[in-house]
């Protein structure tokens, strides 16, 4: 939630500072800092470890970090006031999140 909060904020700043001046500079900014900022924090999300016995490596923490990039992206757009996108971004996270998860197991 603070991620999405977090995107959200950084996106209407400049819109609120900028008030159609230079708006589409600034704005573009905000956007690649957050995407920058965010996949700096998912990638260290994912970590690297053995697996006990096998002597393999198992790697962890791949759908937390795609979690926290799509939760910056709904911020984004809910920041955007394109509320509808990030409502059906979000039921569409949640599915994946939930309902495909439970199938994978079935693998």
């Amino acid at each position: 939630m603070l991620v999405s909060f977090g995107s959200a904020l950084f996106v209407l700043v400049p819109l609120q500072i900028d008030a159609g001046q230079h708006a589409n500079d600034s704005f573009t900014r905000a956007i690649q800092g957050i995407a920058t900022g965010v996949g700096f924090l998912g990638g260290g999300e994912i970590l690297r470890s053995p697996r006990p016995g096998t002597g393999q490596e198992e790697i962890q923490g791949l759908t937390s970090a795609a979690a926290i990039w799509v939760s910056a992206a709904l911020g984004m757009a809910a920041g955007c006031g394109l509320w509808q996108t990030a409502l059906v971004g979000a039921v569409l996270s949640l599915f994946i999140l939930r309902v495909l998860k439970k199938l994978e197991r079935f693998d």
